[in-house]
């Protein structure tokens, strides 16, 4: 769905490049995150890929047409939700969607059956100026989704949502996911990256340090030991095992066999602890 190579980008009237010789492919279907810290390059990459920013060096294919030769045509088949989302304020929720469903050439979502889609039916004639910045979010998710785009570009999804509304935005994601839908994430958000992505790049200084799966990365850089806490005489204890060869470990067995088992788990490296230890940046 997309193939990067050698991507380079300087932006007018600046000595330090933003973008230095990235490469990467996102087949259809994935979710596929950028991490890293502000300035990174995260944004300048995101607004290649979207189109905004043409004047690159190396190569941008998205569904097999270089960026650069895409006309008006390329903004039906993209969706973009990004962080700080703009609204006509004085209009309603529901006439903001109307109004951008109206731009589009193609076939379009109802409206309202998007705002239901993100609990904001209630919210359908409120003015924007009314509205929270997590409902905003949530809006500016719902017209992302307006012209049933073949790829979702999505700038901190969850940002400025409470737990409940947070989940029902990844549950969305993977559904869209489900449905074939590429979906490109930035974010500094490593607990939404590894629930969601199924493969993420560190970026860092306009350079792509490392591109694997959550999962994989933690098993590569993870501790194989498992952590258990317990009660001895009423007094809260811990052992630590290595995993290799649990099963057979008699002080292990005779462990959880003889005293009640309070939290066991085992001790992988967070996506961030591994973030800092490839580049030596924290995520600040």
């Amino acid at each position: 769905m997309i193939e990067v190579k050698n991507l380079h980008f300087t932006y007018p009237n600046t000595k330090e490049a933003a973008l230095r010789g990235l490469d990467f492919t996102i087949p259809k279907g994935e979710i596929f995150g950028f991490l890293g810290p502000s300035g990174a390059g995260k944004s300048t990459t995101q607004k290649i890929l979207i189109g905004v920013l043409k004047n690159y060096l190396g190569s941008v294919k998205v569904m097999g047409t270089e960026i650069k030769d895409t006309g008006p045509e390329y903004f039906e088949q993209i969706g973009v939700a990004f962080e700080f989302p703009n609204f006509y304020t004085k209009f309603t929720a529901l006439e903001n969607l109307k109004l951008f469903r109206s731009l589009y050439a193609g076939a379009t979502e109802d409206p309202l059956s998007l705002l239901k889609l993100v609990d904001l039916a209630d919210a359908a004639n409120m003015k924007v100026a009314q509205l929270s910045k997590g409902m905003k979010m949530r809006l500016n998710f719902c017209r992302a989704l307006l012209n049933h785009p073949q790829i979702l570009f999505l700038d901190e999804p969850t940002s400025g949502l409470d737990p409940v509304n947070a989940k029902r935005m990844k549950d969305l994601i993977l559904d869209k996911k489900s449905k074939g839908t590429t979906v490109i994430i930035t974010t500094h958000n490593m607990q939404a990256a590894e629930e969601l992505c199924d493969r993420v790049a560190f970026i860092i200084d306009g350079q792509i340090k490392l591109i694997n799966s959550p999962r994989e990365l933690k098993l590569l850089n993870g501790n194989k030991r498992v952590l258990l806490e317990y009660r001895l005489h009423h007094e809260l204890q811990q052992a630590e095992f290595s995993l290799d060869g649990i099963g057979e470990n008699q002080q292990f067995l005779q462990l959880i066999r003889e005293h009640p088992i309070e939290t066991i788990h085992s001790l992988e490296s967070s996506l961030e602890q591994i973030f800092i230890k490839v580049t030596g940046r924290s995520l600040a």
